[in-house]
């Protein structure tokens, strides 16, 4: 009976990921956000506090679109599924290209193409998320937007010296 209830669950998560990235590639707030309890709680690697509700992953939402138009994403790998049936996990890589400002902080259009690839990682209550994380890193991101300088880079050299001398004024 186990076994039969862990094969339901699989397939129930398969076809909810399939529709979670429909919607989010669909670039269609109401689309993601049924898919979203209303008392969701969601933390993103992109963004600076928790979301909670759908007011605030709304506000998140038309920040993505607006800065990354062209935002796709498509799962990269199979999913992991807790044994108590009420979480899961998925791996994805994304694709778009920075046409519109990244406001806040207020930074102009770079044009640049990016990609990556992160991790969701879903609470489930009543067939929709619950509890979202979205971890990727930001880093990597930044770089490719060209708003931090590359690994060995002379920039990062700069950055680094910046720090340590900075470092040393506290501890005088």
């Amino acid at each position: 009976m186990a076994v039969g209830h862990a094969t339901a669950h699989r397939q129930w998560v398969e076809e909810f990921v399939r529709r979670w990235l429909a919607a989010w590639n669909s670039r269609e707030p109401e689309r993601v956000l049924e898919l979203m309890t209303d008392d969701v709680v969601y933390d993103d690697s992109a963004w600076p506090q928790t979301m909670r509700g759908h007011a605030d992953v709304r506000e998140f939402l038309d920040f993505c679109w607006r800065a990354f138009p062209d935002f796709s994403v498509e799962a990269a790998g199979g999913r992991l599924l807790a044994s108590d049936g009420r979480r899961a996990a998925f791996w994805w890589r994304s694709r778009m290209t920075n046409t519109g400002p990244i406001d806040p902080p207020g930074i102009p259009a770079t044009g640049n193409l990016v990609r990556y690839e992160g991790a969701d990682f879903h609470d489930y209550r009543d067939g929709k998320v619950a509890r979202l994380r979205i971890v990727f890193n930001v880093a990597d991101l930044s770089r490719q937007l060209g708003l931090m300088p590359g690994p060995g880079s002379l920039g990062e050299r700069v950055m680094v010296r910046a720090q340590q001398l900075r470092a040393l004024a506290r501890r005088r």
